[in-house]
């Protein structure tokens, strides 16, 4: 096999995009690069990278803002959760060129991590904070946590990051608290400075509820096992023969608890106000 062939088929196991530099280091010289562009097996993009027709569009596209793939779009790459949203995402230093960017979604910042100039995906800690930034917080902490549960990080490593943006901190928060205390916990303790009657686990219909504040006022709360459809149907038929026995049910999901806690808690001090925790 020639040295353009050899070229061809070493950047083609790197994924079909390679930087000069890697391409110098690992033993290939002018005459091999000359060689595989002008048989078109290898192609330059921005002077300091080499393609072939194996590389990906959405790469492709990174390098040629001066970027590198970002957000959910390196969160798909890493095999995590991701919400179903058109465009890729791409992280480009603020003082980048002005360059066209028709269909990309341009990150114009730095995350905490140094990147190397040689790297086209970004960082997994860079991921998460393009992502705290760009996302609606529900969807964001499922990222965050779908990288939790994969085991590509800890909690522990996620709260030692200098984050520099208050949404990326606010996640770490929601994390430790899905993590530690749990969702459970988190609602006892911002509901005790009402000073309600409130039982954990209390056992009603012969299986346990979140929180029974008083007597007849159920507070059920959904973690991330909630969103399976069996558990979910699981879920409302509880309700209902709570309901048919006299109980008020109220139900919030996670995202309600750590992002929307005001509207959570309006709810149940209104089924308070009207006497709901108490028997009829």
């Amino acid at each position: 096999m020639d040295h353009a062939r050899r070229l061809e088929r070493w950047i083609d196991d790197r994924g079909g995009l390679a930087h000069a530099t890697d391409v110098r280091e690992a033993g290939f010289g002018r005459r091999a690069v000359d060689g595989a562009g002008a048989r078109d097996l290898v192609r330059r993009l921005r002077r300091v990278w080499l393609y072939t027709r194996k590389a990906e569009a959405e790469e492709l596209a990174a390098v040629r803002v001066g970027g590198r793939v970002a957000c959910i779009s390196a969160a798909r790459r890493a095999g995590l959760w991701v919400p179903d949203a058109p465009g890729a995402h791409v992280a480009v230093p603020p003082n980048a060129s002005r360059l066209e960017s028709s269909g990309l979604i341009l990150h114009w910042s730095i995350g905490p991590a140094p990147e190397s100039s040689r790297t086209v995906v970004e960082s997994l800690v860079n991921m998460l904070f393009h992502v705290a930034g760009c996302q609606p917080r529900a969807e964001a902490l499922s990222v965050w946590e779908s990288a939790l549960n994969r085991g590509l990080t800890t909690v522990e490593v996620l709260r030692a990051v200098t984050w520099r943006s208050a949404s990326a901190r606010a996640l770490v928060d929601a994390a430790v608290i899905l993590s530690d205390s749990g969702l459970e916990t988190f609602v006892v303790h911002r509901l005790r400075p009402l000073g309600l009657r409130m039982t954990q686990q209390a056992v009603l219909d012969g299986r346990p509820v979140d929180l029974l504040i008083g007597e007849r006022l159920v507070v059920q709360i959904d973690g991330k096992h909630h969103l399976d459809p069996v558990q979910r149907r699981r879920d409302i038929a509880g309700d209902a023969r709570l309901v048919l026995r006299g109980y008020t049910v109220l139900r919030f999901d996670y995202a309600q608890i750590l992002f929307a806690w005001p509207t959570v808690l309006d709810a149940i001090v209104t089924a308070v106000a009207q006497g709901r925790h108490r028997p009829a």
